[in-house]
């Protein structure tokens, strides 16, 4: 798989540099699951090579990322098409193939990536949306540039709790992550550095260079030195309970969509428009979390809303 179909695959300064890009522009690099098991694939390739320092993960076109494809007729096509529909879970029932297929691709890809050998850089650009933030959790550092926002959705739209990757109360903190779930609001990349979830603002025009630089300082550190570094913080917060709770809270995701997948006739494992939300085609403009200000989804800047 040395060629991608929806991945690019950068070296940079002679290889000690990989930047992968997700390129699905004219589907907003929503995530389907050729691109996630390429994606794996691209990861596993840069950790493998011993020339690799830095892995920057970043996307083509104004959008990071919008999340999972949900129902785009490429994604349509996999569900017969692609491969992994039929292994890991894929030709059972029910709960459990739902289980299995999401254990494998979204969750223990994310922790996979998260844990990988070399230090990862997120570079994101305008809205990043649900899934999204899965890719951004998963690397050791992230950059935005300034016109970036982050935002999960699927509380609000799909009636979930959140992602099989549930990393937002490690990210947000436990009240501000309560928050955006609760009303799907955005918060701008600004107070996301503010939280610590950023470490680098930049303007949209010098992303991906002033990216290229922080990398090109961290690739300098001795790779063991680099290694120990991410080891140590990553086993940090494994004692303080990450790791236990993220298994946890993967498995209150699959409860979420077996009520879904039981009250409803159709069997349809997320939260129907009867169901009191708003279907997510049709959804409002996402809104950003004011400190002052209660404003419906769609509203306009600066008008009130109770």
């Amino acid at each position: 798989m040395a060629d991608y179909d929806f991945l690019q695959y950068e070296m940079h300064d002679d290889g000690s540099i990989v930047r992968i890009l997700l390129d699905r522009p004219d589907a907003r690099n929503a995530q389907n699951r050729g691109m996630l098991v390429e994606l794996d694939h691209a990861f596993l390739r840069a950790e493998a090579d011993d020339q690799c320092r830095v892995v920057i993960l970043g996307g083509t076109g104004p959008i990071f990322s919008s999340g999972h494809d949900l129902g785009s007729k490429q994604a349509v096509a996999e569900y017969s098409s692609h491969p992994t529909w039929q292994i890991n879970g894929g030709s059972r029932d029910g709960t459990e193939k739902r289980m299995l297929q999401e254990w494998h691709y979204f969750f223990q890809n994310t922790l996979r990536w998260r844990n990988l050998r070399k230090i990862t850089i997120a570079q994101a650009q305008g809205p990043v949306y649900a899934a999204g933030l899965m890719l951004l959790w998963a690397c050791d550092l992230i950059v935005g540039a300034d016109d970036a926002v982050f935002a999960d959705v699927v509380g609000t739209r799909l009636g979930m709790c959140g992602l099989e990757y549930f990393g937002h109360p490690w990210e947000f903190g436990p009240r501000k992550a309560k928050e955006l779930l609760l009303t799907g609001d955005s918060i701008d990349v600004h107070e996301a550095h503010s939280l610590g979830m950023v470490s680098k603002v930049f303007p949209r025009a010098e992303l991906e260079s002033s990216t290229l630089d922080f990398a090109r300082r961290i690739a300098k550190l001795p790779t063991m030195t680099a290694l120990m570094i991410k080891e140590s913080v990553n086993q940090t917060q494994d004692a303080q309970g990450f790791y236990s709770s993220l298994q946890a809270c993967f498995t209150i995701h699959q409860l979420n969509h077996a009520h879904w997948a039981e009250v409803h006739d159709n069997r349809f494992p997320a939260a129907l428009p009867e169901d009191g939300i708003t279907a997510w085609r049709e959804a409002l403009p996402i809104v950003p979390a004011e400190k002052t200000t209660v404003r419906a989804a769609g509203a306009a800047a600066g008008g009130g809303a109770s």
